[in-house]
C-alpha cells in the first residue's frame, strides 16, 4: 500500500504554489496526496492584485467531520497557508486527531518573507501562528517567520551565532526539528540550517540566483515531506529539496514573469530526482 500525505494548504489557481504544487511534486515521489483546502484564491497574493478570496473554514470543518467514519490515517500532516488565525485551532485539531508516533508532521508557518509580513496577515496572527510550534515534528520557517515567531530582529545576512541563537528561541516556544531556509551567511550564496532533537545545527548552501521567484518554499516543503515519508533522513531530506528548487529556477526563462512561479514541471519530467 502507498504512504500518503495530507496536505492542508490552499488552492491559488494561478500562480504554482500551495496546493497546485504540493499535488504533482508529492505524487510525482510515489506518494498519495490526500488535500484539505484552507482557502480558494484566483491568483496567489504575490503581484497579483483584484485576486479573489474566499476563506474555506467552514468547509475545511464539514470535510473533516465527512471522514470521520472513514478511519482515516496518514503517514505525514504537511500545513501551509492558514487563511485566518481560526484555522490554526482547526489544523491543531487535525493534528491531535490524526497525529501518531509513527507519522510526521511537518508544519510550513506561511505569512512572511524578505523581512515583512505578507499584507493578509497582522501580528496578532504572528502569534497565534507560534501556537502551532510545539505541533510541528518538522518546523520549516525562513529565516522572515523564525524571526517574527521568536520577536527576533531580521537580518538579512545571517551568522552561525545568530542561528543557533534563533533555533534556540524556537526550542524554547517548543519546536523539535527545525529546518529554516533562506538562510544567508555570504553574499551569493543561500541554504538552510537543520536541527534535530538534541544534535548540532547542520547547514547546506548552494549559488544563489538572482531574482525573487514565489512558490519556491512550496517547492521545498513539498519534495522535504516527500522524502522523510519515503524514509530519508531529514538533513538528507532537505538537501535533495534544495537540489530540486534550484533545478527548479534553472529551469524558468529569465524572462519569465516570476510571479507565476517556477517550472517545476520540467523537473519532474527530466526525472532527476
Amino acid at each position: 500500500m502507498s504512504k500518503n500525505v495530507l496536505a492542508v494548504h490552499d488552492i491559488s489557481c494561478i500562480g504554482r504554489c500551495s496546493l497546485t504544487v504540493a499535488l504533482p511534486i508529492i505524487s510525482s515521489f510515489g506518494v498519495e496526496t490526500r488535500l484539505l483546502p484552507t482557502a480558494l484564491l484566483s491568483t496567489h497574493t504575490g503581484g497579483f492584485t483584484g485576486f479573489t478570496y474566499l476563506d474555506l473554514t467552514d468547509e475545511m470543518r464539514k470535510i473533516l467531520e465527512a471522514w470521520e467514519p472513514l478511519k482515516l490515517s496518514f503517514d505525514s500532516i504537511y500545513s501551509g497557508f492558514m487563511a485566518s488565525a481560526e484555522q490554526i485551532d482547526v489544523l491543531k485539531g487535525i493534528i491531535r486527531e490524526y497525529k501518531t508516533k509513527k507519522n510526521v508532521s511537518v508544519v510550513d508557518p506561511v505569512m512572511a518573507d524578505n523581512g515583512e509580513l505578507y499584507g493578509v496577515f497582522d501580528a496578532d496572527f504572528v502569534k497565534k501562528m507560534a501556537e502551532l510550534i510545539p505541533f510541528a515534528d518538522v518546523l520549516t520557517p525562513n529565516i522572515t517567520e523564525a524571526c517574527l515567531l521568536t520577536d527576533t530582529a531580521y537580518r538579512e545576512v545571517q551568522d552561525a551565532e545568530f542561528i543557533a541563537e534563533l533555533i534556540g528561541k524556537l526550542r524554547e516556544k517548543g519546536a523539535k526539528s527545525v529546518v529554516l531556509t533562506g538562510v544567508t551567511y555570504v553574499a551569493g550564496e543561500v541554504g538552510i540550517a537543520v536541527s534535530e532533537e538534541n544534535a548540532e545545527i547542520k547547514t547546506y548552501f548552494a549559488r544563489q540566483i538572482s531574482g525573487s521567484y514565489h512558490g519556491t518554499g512550496d517547492v521545498f516543503g513539498s519534495v522535504l515531506t516527500a522524502k522523510l515519508v519515503a524514509g530519508e533522513e531529514l538533513f538528507e531530506a532537505a538537501k535533495t529539496a534544495v537540489a530540486f528548487v534550484i533545478e527548479s529556477i534553472k529551469a524558468t526563462p529569465e524572462t519569465a514573469d516570476k510571479r507565476y512561479g517556477v517550472e517545476f514541471e520540467q523537473v519532474l519530467a527530466s526525472k532527476k530526482f
